[in-house]
Order: C-alpha cells, then sequence, then structure tokens
C-alpha cells in the first residue's frame, strides 16, 4: 500500500447470529458492522452448525443493507454424511456461492467500492472442520491480501494451522501487503502459535475481546506484515456489540 489513504479493517466471531440472549438475530450482527464502518471484515461462524450450513446472516440482508458485499469463493463445501435408506452414507456436497457465507464458517465482507483481485479458501490441518479464507484486494489501485481465519482450540493445532497459512501466503504468485485476522483462540500474547509469525508480522494492540459480557481473553486478533503500519487499534464495545455474540469486534486502521 502507498502511504497515502489508510483503511479500517475489523474480525467478528459472530457466533452464527447467536446473542448473548440466546437469540438468533442476524440484523444486530450488521448493525454492530455499520457502527465500525471497516473497509474489510473477516467474520468467523458466519454458516449455521447443522442442516444446509447456511449463512448465518443471509446475503438478501447483507444486499438490502447496502454496506457491503461478500467475497464469493466459488468452491464446493463437504458436510457431515448424510444417512440413506438401507443404513447406507452419502458424501453431501453444497455450492458455497449459494446458501453458504464462506468457508468452514469463515467469511469475508468488502465495501463494495474495493475490487477483487483473486480468492481461495485454505484447508487446515485438523481433526475439526476448520479452514481459513483468502482474498487478494485492490483499493485505491494498491493490492493487499486478506487472510480470514478460525484457529483450533488445541495449541499443537493452532501452530500447524498458523504454518499452513503462511505456507499458503508464500506460494501466492503475486507479493502484496498480507492482513490475518480472526478468532485464534490463543489465549497468550507472545507464545503458542503467535510465535511463528515472527519476524515478519506484529500483532495490533487491540485489547480483550471474550467474553463480550466482561472481555478478559483477547483471543480474537489482527496481525499485519511490517509492511504496514498499525496507526490505531481497540475492542468495539458498544451495547450493540455486546450483546450480538459472545465476542467483541476487534479492529485496526492501517497505513502504507
Amino acid at each position: 500500500m502507498s502511504a497515502a489513504p489508510s483503511i479500517t479493517v475489523a474480525s467478528y466471531n459472530v457466533r452464527k447470529a447467536i446473542g448473548t440472549d440466546r437469540r438468533r438475530n442476524p440484523q444486530r450482527v450488521l448493525d454492530v458492522l455499520h457502527e465500525i464502518d471497516a473497509d474489510i471484515v473477516a467474520l468467523q461462524e458466519a454458516d449455521k452448525r447443522f442442516g444446509g450450513r447456511g449463512a448465518a446472516v443471509p446475503h438478501e440482508l447483507i444486499d438490502d443493507h447496502g454496506m457491503y458485499k461478500p467475497v464469493f469463493f466459488g468452491v464446493k463445501h463437504r458436510r457431515a454424511l448424510d444417512r440413506m435408506p438401507g443404513g447406507k452414507h452419502v458424501d453431501s456436497l453444497l455450492k458455497i456461492n449459494t446458501r453458504n457465507m464462506g468457508w468452514h464458517g469463515n467469511a469475508i465482507l468488502v465495501k463494495q467500492h474495493i475490487g477483487v483481485l483473486d480468492c481461495a479458501a485454505l484447508d487446515l490441518p485438523t481433526f475439526e472442520p476448520r479452514g481459513a479464507v483468502l482474498a487478494e484486494l485492490l483499493i485505491d489501485e494498491q493490492p493487499v491480501r486478506v487472510v480470514g481465519m478460525h484457529l483450533d482450540l488445541s495449541g499443537l493445532w493452532r501452530r500447524r494451522q498458523i504454518r499452513a497459512i503462511l505456507d499458503a501466503v508464500s506460494r501466492r504468485p503475486q507479493r502484496m501487503p498480507t492482513i490475518l485476522m480472526g478468532d485464534t483462540n490463543e489465549w497468550r500474547d507472545v507464545a503458542g502459535c503467535l510465535k511463528d509469525l515472527e519476524p515478519d508480522f506484529h500483532i495490533a494492540s487491540t485489547g480483550p475481546s471474550f467474553h463480550s459480557r466482561h472481555p478478559l481473553a483477547a483471543l480474537d486478533r489482527i496481525i499485519v506484515d511490517k509492511d504496514l503500519h498499525i496507526a490505531a487499534a481497540g475492542v468495539h464495545m458498544s451495547p450493540s456489540a455486546r450483546r450480538a455474540s459472545d465476542h467483541l469486534p476487534v479492529w485496526a486502521r492501517l497505513t502504507g
């Protein structure tokens, strides 16, 4: 990115749009995103867990809202084996761009003026269904790469997943400033999987984001490579955000 314009990015684990009152309310998620007014948003748990794993925030609602457009990854999503008559099982495949928001619950929303150069869904090594999504974007003629991720509860698997993400980034044909953001499930600040990001990346000092009613843990993080400067960062703690999910969204303003 050039040194001129800044961009604001945000990461938000929306817990399938189920708030702290245990009610599913996708509109609350969009209301919180409107408050933050970020240019790029990485969502986690953006798809429902059961059934067809449809989008927790319906595409029509996003379209009506008018502020964002989702990045469509154009892949097929393999869900649990369905039992057929006679006790047999078959794999069921769903086109992600017809019902799902993202890949294994990870999604990226961008403002309407931002172009999408390329995108990919990343499978991560794990026992659980985990993944990450990668989008290469064009903002005011400047390219930037964003990876949205939701890492494992296991520290061993988190380190393997971060390594898989960094390897995927290194294989991309074009070099550009890169931002990693999402729910890391890492309670420690300078250890665990975050240690493997050195020396190429630095972590925005956003603050604790979980639990939204009484945030104590900085599970949600924004990680940027050294080509970018973190001008400001924080946790969005509005009354709406405290109700909309058990995680608070984190944000950062970046310059080149």
